[in-house]
């Protein structure tokens, strides 16, 4: 289960978020790794080819997270890795979103999305039939699992929404709590690495109203991997 946690102000959008992963499954950092996507940058699933977050020349950010008992592939369904560099075709998150919405959802297991550029952010739902839905997310902090946003019967939201809605919206508090190791296995933000499966990676990304975004990548669990730049097109 992933986590990305949405801060909404008219300043600025601020991204952070945790991969959960096996930790055998083969991936690479953020790069341009899709000659025929120019533009895009983000990391690479090297398994399935797609990504799980990626943010494009006109700075609009899309990430995707598994719904609850949909972990892994299935038969018959495409990757959900496809679905960013899909979203990350479109030069702004309101037409990324209603892209998204016009797909058959029956195509991919579960999943959520979060869409962001400056202006704004969105949660995209897809339950694995009919059409995707989504919803603009509303000012302040907003944190999506494999739960809709904000949902405190995830035990994870539960337990760090209200410490990211009481912090200081800057980098080394965020680090902080992205980091954080507490709790049983169901609340851990940054999970230990348990039956092959934990935290493989961090981000942390902003979006000014003004100048360029800023995307922070630790290519390992946030506790211990350093957070360096991405080089943004």
């Amino acid at each position: 289960m992933c986590t990305v946690v949405v801060l909404v102000r008219p300043d600025q959008i601020l991204l952070a978020a945790n991969r959960d992963e096996r930790m055998d499954r083969p991936w690479d950092p953020p790069a341009a790794w899709w000659p025929d996507r120019p533009g895009i940058i983000a990391g690479r699933d090297r398994t399935a080819g797609g990504t799980w977050m990626g943010i494009n020349r006109h700075g609009v950010v899309a990430t995707v997270l598994n719904r609850p008992g949909t972990l892994g592939p299935a038969i018959g369904k495409r990757s959900r890795g496809d679905l960013p560099l899909m979203a990350l075709e479109h030069p702004t998150a309101t037409a990324a979103a209603a892209a998204l919405t016009s797909l058959d959802a029956s195509l991919w297991r579960g999943f959520n999305m979060v869409l962001a550029d400056r202006s704004g952010a969105w949660f995209v739902r897809g339950v694995g039939y009919g059409y995707p839905s989504a919803e603009r997310l509303p000012p302040g902090v907003s944190m999506v699992t494999a739960l809709d946003p904000n949902d405190m019967d995830s035990p994870r939201t539960a337990a760090h929404l209200p410490r990211f809605q009481a912090a200081e919206p800057d980098w080394e508090t965020w680090k902080a709590i992205l980091s954080d190791q507490s709790g049983g296995p169901a609340e851990q933000l940054n999970v230990e690495p348990r039956g092959g499966f934990g935290t493989v990676s961090s981000s942390f990304i902003a979006l000014p109203a003004e100048g360029d975004p800023i995307w922070l990548f630790a290519a390992g669990p946030p506790h211990q991997a350093p957070f360096l730049p991405v080089t943004l097109p």
